[in-house]
């Protein structure tokens, strides 16, 4: 099967990141994937490097004179089956042709975006009833959620990072925007002194989370590590992975720390909300509230049992529906129905 994928999108980002992910997935089950982007050398040379052709547009705005054409050139070039448009912008440039035109959406997005796509691939309950609720044929819409691997980073070395013996490292991968509850999470830390953050992100709150880590008198137990590709490194040193997001339609950090085999607190944002069992594969605390966050993390140091109980269950979790070759087998196979094949 032909699959081209298109993404506008931010330098970095966690739908960037996985936008690279599952074309490289697509391509290592033998698919013949293909991807339309931003210029960003970055993002192009790893696609590059999983077997993804590349070819690139600015997806601007409607004064934008050259999307159009870059990818009428890429669909006549290529003769997709499968044009898939990733969030809002890629999304109103989909090209005409006879190829089937879906979309995933990993957001609650304004839905006249995607009037030239056929189909939505909504990546949580929430967001397809999202879509049904704005009008969106039922028909036309279903679910497939993200999954996630362990990258072949090695173990960060925590001495280099500054993390004294018997401290506890709690680590969160995302964007540096206040939505992703950073400030909560450093407020949650001043009463365990224990406890040293890994934070590894970039965006516009960079500035003021340093600062806040100074106001707060915890900036030695804090290191913002800058958007990182390896991370897995900081995975397998942590001994806790927290999610403070105030919103979060899906939240791949979850899956990533069952991967892993790290014990998970998460908020009830929306989508942790909908795929953590709190209890069980994780604990889930309310949004926006250190108080909360701060005693979820001290459960897990000090209650016996409970991180290996975590644990277990989110492997297992994570094995059974959060795998690569799950996510691509659901991908394919609702690729092969809309378009009439037999499987």
């Amino acid at each position: 099967m032909r699959i081209l994928s298109t993404l506008a999108g931010a330098a970095d980002g966690g739908a960037e990141t996985f936008f690279v992910t599952l074309a490289r997935a697509f391509a290592d089950a033998g698919e013949d994937s293909r991807a339309v982007i931003r210029p960003n050398p970055a993002r192009r040379a790893d696609l590059e490097a999983g077997g993804v052709a590349v070819s690139e547009a600015p997806f601007g705005s409607w004064l934008d004179f050259r999307t159009g054409p870059a990818l009428r050139r890429a669909v006549a070039d290529f003769h997709p089956d499968v044009v898939l448009s990733y969030m809002s912008r890629a999304s109103a440039w989909m090209p005409n042709g006879p190829h089937l035109k879906a979309a995933r959406l990993g957001g609650f997005y304004d839905l006249n975006y995607f009037r030239r796509c056929d189909y939505l691939i909504c990546i949580t309950e929430g967001i397809r009833r999202h879509v049904v609720a704005g009008g969106w044929p039922e028909a036309r819409c279903s679910v497939i959620a993200n999954f996630a691997e362990c990258d072949g980073s090695p173990p960060a070395d925590r001495t280099a990072l500054g993390v004294p013996e018997g401290a506890t490292v709690v680590f969160t991968p995302s964007r540096l925007h206040k939505v992703k509850g950073f400030d909560v999470l450093m407020r949650a830390a001043v009463d365990l002194p224990q406890v040293y953050l890994w934070i590894a992100g970039s965006g516009p709150e960079e500035a003021s989370l340093k600062a806040l880590a100074s106001e707060l008198d915890i900036a030695d137990r804090v290191r913002f590590l800058g958007w990182r590709r390896d991370t897995g490194a900081f995975f397998r040193s942590c001994d806790i992975v927290a999610f403070p997001s105030r919103h979060e339609p899906f939240g791949t950090v979850t899956l990533e720390a069952w991967a892993y085999g790290k014990p998970l607190v998460t908020t009830d944002a929306d989508g942790p909300a909908e795929f953590v069992r709190d209890g069980e594969d994780g604990l889930v605390v309310p949004r926006g509230e250190a108080a909360p966050l701060r005693e979820a993390l001290r459960r897990l140091m000090d209650e016996p049992g409970l991180a290996d109980r975590l644990v277990a269950r989110g492997t297992a979790r994570h094995e059974a529906e959060f795998t690569q070759a799950a996510c691509v087998t659901n991908y394919q196979t609702l690729f092969r129905r809309l378009r009439g094949e037999a499987s």
